[in-house]
């Protein structure tokens, strides 16, 4: 492969020459002015020497800022690749673009990335004998997977490749790959000579590998927050189901004797329901999915209420209609609100409205005219540092737990600048409303839950 390397410092040499050069046909036009003689005189072999020594000063005093500059933006642009390569985790799909981007900037024969115990890729003139999925083929290799230290070595080393023929190599330097203190592969970079083993291919091994290892750590941190929020999600299922689940079996099972048909319908939603709230965790929706999922949950509680006893509107923009939002993120508010907020006569009047807001921000809104709850009770709903709601309480209990649940993902994923709020007066009725700031949410930035 040629390496982009090589040709930087062959590039360099001709421009070395080029100087040296012109300095030569400065300083022989100098000396014919200077020289009184056909032969050449002190004078004239002392202005060569000034001129050539001017020409070769100044191109040292402003080379090195020039090149050092060039190589460190070029090496921040493969930089800045390898991390875009990384965003999936170390794959061998990864790791063979990394290699490739990673060869033409050193003096590497060969670079080889792998995980704890198998080549992820290699690239270069041993690719062949170190394929990907082959086993770690080196003890120097193990060395520092194991210790988690660089390792290098400027002495032939032997290795039986996976082609079957003996191989020398004859220097390397090899990096760990980790995550805080787990090692998890190692970054190695083959030379021809040992005399490519020096400083700077020593510091470009080690802080590739810090890169790379940030990265995925990064990485790592993103796993692990999907699977909190995926958590998050069964945790609130499991506390939703439980409340209605029952209720509404046996609301079905009193409409098979009185109202067969009414029965097979809400049995092919309820069907309906549970297929979406399990398809659905983790997940985002549109805010018109997450809407029908919420009416579908109101049809059980009509039937086991009666449709006088709970009355509904949604009100959903048109510019905000597919906008994706977190699965379970109104619904359990108006489940909140049947569950604490009716009243043991007169009807309960439910109003949601999804609303663009100022700022890029989306406004969702669940209002009830039910029996309300005190300051006290409402500061308590969305705040986890604030003491448990009293279970015996309207709103307490479970609601607490939905409402903490729901709270701490909208931050987690709109940002710092979200926030629930509840707004209730005993008698009169309660507003919940999110705010999601959608311009710093990480679904806006690409890095959201899938």
């Amino acid at each position: 492969m040629a390496s982009t390397y090589r040709g930087r410092r062959a590039a360099d040499l001709a421009l070395w020459a080029g100087t040296v050069v012109c300095a030569c046909i400065i300083a022989v036009i100098l000396l014919y002015l200077f020289a009184t003689h056909v032969e050449f005189t002190l004078t004239g072999v002392a202005t060569v020497a000034f001129v050539v020594f001017l020409v070769l000063f100044a191109r040292l005093c402003r080379n090195p800022d020039t090149l050092r500059s060039r190589y460190t933006e070029e090496t921040l642009s493969v930089a800045s690749e390898m991390l875009e390569a990384l965003k999936d985790g170390l794959t061998p799909e990864s790791a063979q673009e990394i290699c490739m981007r990673l060869i033409p900037q050193t003096r590497a024969s060969t670079i080889a990335i792998t995980d704890a115990e198998h080549v992820l890729a290699c690239v270069g003139d041993l690719a062949e004998d170190f394929p990907a999925g082959s086993p770690i083929h080196t003890k120097a290799t193990h060395y520092a997977i194991k210790h988690g230290i660089v390792q290098s070595f400027m002495n032939p080393l032997g290795v039986l490749g996976e082609t079957g023929r003996q191989i020398q190599i004859p220097a390397g330097i090899i990096a760990p790959l980790k995550v805080g203190e787990r090692t998890v592969g190692a970054l190695k970079f083959y030379f021809h000579s040992s005399r490519s083993v020096n400083r700077t291919q020593y510091a470009l091994v080690t802080g590739f590998s810090e890169l790379l290892s940030t990265q995925l750590a990064i990485h790592e941190l993103e796993v692990q927050e999907e699977l909190t929020a995926r958590a998050e999600v069964r945790a609130l299922q499991a506390q939703i189901n439980p409340h209605f689940l029952f209720n509404t079996l046996n609301t079905i099972a009193s409409f098979t004797r009185t109202d067969p048909t009414r029965a097979r319908e809400l049995l092919r939603e309820f069907s309906s329901f549970y297929r979406s709230t399990l398809d659905n965790s983790g997940s985002l929706i549109p805010v018109t999915r997450e809407i029908a999922q919420t009416r579908r949950y109101l049809t059980f509680e009509q039937a086991r209420f009666g449709e006088d006893r709970i009355q509904a509107t949604f009100e959903v923009g048109d510019d905000v209609a597919d906008t994706p939002v977190p699965a379970f993120i109104i619904q359990p508010l108006v489940e909140n609100a049947v569950r604490h907020a009716l009243s043991d006569e007169g009807a309960l009047h439910i109003a949601v409205r999804v609303q663009a807001s100022e700022h890029n921000a989306l406004c969702i809104e669940v209002a009830d005219d039910g029996v309300g709850m005190d300051d006290q009770t409402a500061a308590r709903l969305f705040d986890a540092s604030l003491p448990k709601p009293d279970t015996s309480s309207p709103q307490g209990g479970g609601a607490g737990v939905a409402m903490r649940n729901i709270s701490e993902r909208i931050h987690r994923f709109y940002g710092p600048h979200s926030f629930a709020r509840v707004e209730s007066t005993p008698g009169k009725g309660t507003t919940v409303t999110l705010h999601l700031d959608l311009s710093d949410s990480i679904f806006a930035r690409g890095d959201g839950v899938k």
